[in-house]
């Protein structure tokens, strides 16, 4: 069974609650989507788990009732939060998270560890925990509500949920840009069997990477989130020539890299390509809310060169990387793309290497 999705919302706001605080992931995608669709709750998408802890302390510190919902590899970034801000003063609201599974093989090795420490994980942070209930409403809320009153995390399954589709006002429609894998094509013409290293961010990315770059020298980095551009710059200090294939939603998770590298802008050869589908493909397709954002900006004044408009077509992307190959130092690309259908993970024998 699963609770039905809009009464366990309808009792979410009978009993108080304001605002859900979210880094989406797959298992609560349709209680984030009822969320959405519902004008007497609010969603507020964040960069990451330790920004959405924090805004949500802020706003109960502040007199309203929020929570969180967070997947299970994300419980890992906000243990700060968790350990130094909620715990020594006091404050205590919902957190939801998933508890992803991993089987033996699996190529998606980032759960790999919390498949079975979740638990003392938790535990090490000062909470108790506890398993949503998903057959019984009256049941599930009050939990909710002891998580509300004590530093108590609640863990949802998969499946914990019936299915919610977005309103069609919330529904994107990115039918007019090219998908993402016809640019991939263009990086894999255009590489090929160069000794360019290619880094791919978690997800949808990094996957797509493997059905369409079969001739560059890829990594897939099946985890860490918002991380991808750390990596690469780690690489060209030690000498590699790196593009990092990034993503909007990881563009923002840790920011600190953009500056982080921009101070080696002299010494390295990296450049930094965020595709743009407005999106968080890999969890449910949410929309990640950042139209306010000038990606070239921010990559500017974090000291990267930037290609000064945003690439939408093969031809310009093309030229421009033509352009880019003969030239060193640390680079940014802002491509708006379209999606692809679901394409197959890579498997664990190609993902699980440990060297360049």
């Amino acid at each position: 069974m699963a609770l039905d999705t809009q009464k366990f919302i309808d009792q979410l706001i009978e009993n108080g609650y304001t605002q859900l605080c979210v880094v989406p992931c797959s298992f609560a995608k349709d209680l984030i989507n009822g969320v959405i669709n519902h004008p007497l709750i609010e969603y507020i998408p964040c960069a990451s788990e330790a920004v959405a802890c924090s805004v949500a302390a802020g706003l109960k510190m502040a007199g309203k009732k929020p929570m969180v919902i967070v997947q299970s590899s994300g419980v890992t970034n906000m243990g700060s939060c968790i350990t130094s801000l909620l715990k020594p003063y006091g404050v205590t609201f919902p957190i939801l998270t998933s508890w992803r599974t991993y089987k033996e093989g699996d190529s998606e090795i980032q759960h790999q560890h919390l498949a079975s420490e979740l638990p003392r994980l938790i535990e090490a942070y000062g909470y108790a925990h506890t398993l949503l209930d998903k057959n019984n409403i009256e049941k599930a809320l009050e939990q909710i509500n002891v998580c509300d009153t004590t530093h108590t995390l609640c863990i949802i399954q998969k499946e914990s949920f019936t299915p919610v589709d977005l309103n069609k006002n919330h529904l994107l429609d990115l039918s007019h840009y090219t998908p993402r894998s016809e640019f991939l094509k263009v990086l894999n013409d255009t590489f090929k069997n160069k000794e360019t290293l290619f880094i791919g961010t978690t997800g949808n990315t990094a996957r797509e990477m493997y059905s369409f770059m079969k001739d560059t020298h890829n990594f897939y980095m099946a985890g860490n989130m918002g991380g991808a551009l750390s990596l690469g710059l780690g690489a060209s200090k030690a000498g590699k020539s790196v593009i990092v294939c990034g993503g909007d939603a990881e563009f923002v998770m840790h920011m600190g890299g953009l500056t982080t590298a921009g101070r080696y802008k002299e010494e390295i050869d990296l450049t930094y390509i965020v595709f743009d589908n407005e999106s968080n493909k890999s969890t449910g397709g949410q929309n990640t809310y950042q139209t306010h954002m000038d990606y070239i900006k921010i990559a500017q004044a974090s000291n990267f060169d930037t290609v000064n408009h945003t690439i939408i077509s093969l031809k310009d992307f093309s030229n421009t990387l033509l352009e880019l190959s003969s030239q060193k130092g640390l680079k940014f690309l802002h491509v708006k793309c379209g999606t692809d259908e679901e394409t197959p993970r890579p498997p664990i024998e190609v993902v699980k290497v440990s060297h360049f």
